[in-house]
């Protein structure tokens, strides 16, 4: 049975640091970067509009959102294609926080 995992912070685990890279770099770019600067009139990653679209329209609304940018990456030379597929696992990651909201009985996803 797979195990859940809630509330983990990165820490350096040998053999993963390729992986934390690559979600830091996502991390950075939804809050300093290209989603900071697009999506966040200041508010909270959980309050920004990629949650609002899971509110109203389903967490599909993201998965859709990661697909685009997955699909649109291969077509792309290498460094926007790398843009391109963080930014989808932004909109995977803001499908897990609707959910966890959902499940906190928020209504927020």
């Amino acid at each position: 049975m797979e195990q859940t995992i809630t509330n983990s912070k990165p820490t350096a685990v040998p053999g993963y640091e390729r992986l934390a890279d690559v979600l830091a770099r996502a991390y950075a770019q939804a809050a300093l970067g290209k989603g900071a600067e697009r999506h966040s009139r200041g508010e909270p990653f959980h309050e920004q509009v990629i949650i609002e679209g899971a509110r109203r329209f389903g967490t599909g609304a993201l998965l859709f959102q990661s697909f685009k940018k997955s699909e649109e990456s291969q077509r792309l030379p290498k460094d926007a294609a790398i843009r391109e597929l963080l930014g989808a696992i932004n909109y995977l990651a803001g499908a897990v926080i609707a959910l966890e909201m959902k499940d906190d009985g928020n209504n927020d996803g």
